[in-house]
């Protein structure tokens, strides 16, 4: 679903979590401070490759371009990299500030990410030198700040949601049970960190969080922003990296302490389109892009699977609304940019493609439950079956959205074109929704859902005006809209 203005939305600040990671410290005295400064952390690993993030500050006199340079001495391979030009020669590490970040002004900072392999050990880089100087050690007297972190409020523990995995058209728990997934998606990861406004739009807070599992809902869709989850230079670093990346993890957890699944969404991503529904021109994770890209979603999906593949109830949604049809000039070129991504016709980017998406997350090791969306922002499964993808792991399922004003939005359509697809896995509509202010639509959406054992989720927990949201709520205790109401007392009648 396209978000309304950020003017018509209810400011609020976000739930901001700060996270403690090892980092190669600063060797310095009471006193004293380093002519520049590294940080050097794993932000995730698994068997064979990690992430690592470097932050580099800079106290001397202004630089005009940096270079990075360190030795990994274990064995490990740098194999991609952003928000610097990476590279290796033999154990040694270089990484060189891009156009657009090349200046490092006094007491300024820059941060950046890779992606690497290993094998044997990931022994910590050391000595780092910046331009020739090796940061760390010290050089000028200075008072030191104050290192204590402010206090973060601990997720609850204990959570009973269900692990999944997928049998036949079902989705199931790990007694065999099947298990329909009907909730509702709490927007707000997905713009609120770019924006520069926080990283959650409203509390999600326990309290909040129960107010959802009050409609009796056993789900929730959690948007993202593969820039903020990476880091990248252009995101606040207050709502980047390790800080959002807490921040996502706190939510999930609230969400299993009351039995639901949370489903973890890429929503916004990296790469410039100006084609055909064009959500907006800036090359930033600013809007939905007509596909994910091949520079930054697959380090994503490599990430957020790492950071979540020993809890089997988290569900990944691999890309919100893909719409490669409004760009390409033929059906096939469209399926095929989909499925195998690469040079699609009309999108100037290289695109990564469903299939590289989930090879992304099974290569951490992740058996998680993936869903894959259509064409037509996930409004299109007519060749889904025809074009998916393989996934080794057998946990695969579909994504669907509708809305009243898709074209594939009656009972004719759905018959023709998603019982053939549920017939084969299990099939999840991500979104349900209408810009009525009323329930109508959705009361038949659920009534054929329910019909054929399938899943559904509104769009959205959030407090905007319903017909351009769609809004779910009027207020994060629960309290319905005249759209919200009518999933809520259907929730409820399910689940008395």
């Amino acid at each position: 679903m396209r978000h309304p203005p950020r003017s018509v939305l209810l400011a609020a600040s976000g739930a901001i979590a700060l996270v403690t990671s090892a980092v190669v410290p600063v060797v310095s005295a009471q006193g004293a401070t380093p002519a520049c400064s590294v940080e050097y952390s794993v932000t995730s690993q698994w068997d064979n490759g990690f992430q690592g993030s470097v932050k580099i500050t800079n106290n001397r006199a202004a630089l005009s371009g940096w270079k990075l340079t360190f030795d990994l001495a274990g064995g490990q391979k740098v194999t991609q990299g952003w928000n610097a030009s990476w590279s290796q020669s033999g154990t040694t590490v270089t990484a060189a500030g891009e156009s657009w970040n090349a200046g490092l002004g006094t007491g300024a900072s820059v941060s950046a990410g890779f992606l690497a392999s290993w094998s044997g050990s990931n022994a910590t880089p050391t000595v780092f030198k910046l331009n020739g100087t090796t940061c760390n050690v010290d050089t000028e007297p200075t008072t030191p700040p104050p290192t204590t972190p402010p206090p973060t409020t601990p997720p609850p523990s204990g959570g009973t949601a269900p692990a999944l995995h997928v049998s036949g058209s079902k989705l199931v728990d790990a007694d065999g049970r099947t298990r329909r997934l009907l909730g509702v998606n709490r927007s707000g990861g997905e713009f609120m960190c770019v924006q520069g406004y926080g990283i959650w739009d409203g509390p999600v807070d326990d309290a909040a969080v129960k107010a959802i599992a009050d409609w009796k809902a056993n789900a929730v869709r959690i948007p993202l922003n593969e820039e903020c989850w990476l880091g990248l230079a252009d995101i606040e670093p207050e709502y980047a990296g390790a800080h959002y990346i807490t921040a996502v993890k706190e939510l999930v957890a609230r969400v299993e302490a009351h039995g639901m699944t949370p489903i973890l969404d890429l929503h916004w991503t990296y790469g410039q389109y100006t084609g055909n529904s064009a959500g907006c021109s800036d090359v930033h994770a600013t809007c939905q892009k007509p596909m994910p890209d091949m520079q930054y979603s697959p380090s994503f999906w490599a990430s957020v699977a790492d950071t979540f593949k020993d809890d089997r109830a988290a569900v990944f949604d691999l890309f919100n609304e893909p719409y490669p049809d409004r760009a390409t000039g033929t059906a096939t070129d469209a399926w095929k940019c989909w499925r195998d991504g690469g040079t699609c016709p009309g999108i100037s980017y290289e695109v990564a493609g469903m299939q590289d998406l989930v090879d992304s997350v099974r290569g951490t090791g992740a058996k998680n439950v993936i869903m894959a969306g259509g064409l037509a922002y996930s409004n299109d499964l007519s060749q889904w079956t025809a074009y998916q993808p393989t996934d080794p792991a057998g946990n695969l399922a579909a994504a669907y959205h509708v809305y009243n004003f898709n074209t594939c939005s009656t009972e004719s359509c759905w018959n023709s074109t998603l019982a053939p697809v549920a017939a084969r896995v299990p099939l999840v509509a991500g979104e349900i929704g209408e810009n009525t202010c009323s329930h109508g639509f959705t009361d038949q959406v659920m009534k054929w859902f329910d019909d054929h054992g399938l899943s559904y989720l509104g769009w959205t927990w959030n407090t905007w005006d319903c017909s351009s949201g769609p809004s779910l709520i009027s207020a994060y205790d629960g309290t319905a809209t005249a759209y919200g109401a009518g999933l809520r007392d259907h929730l409820r009648a399910l689940n008395p």
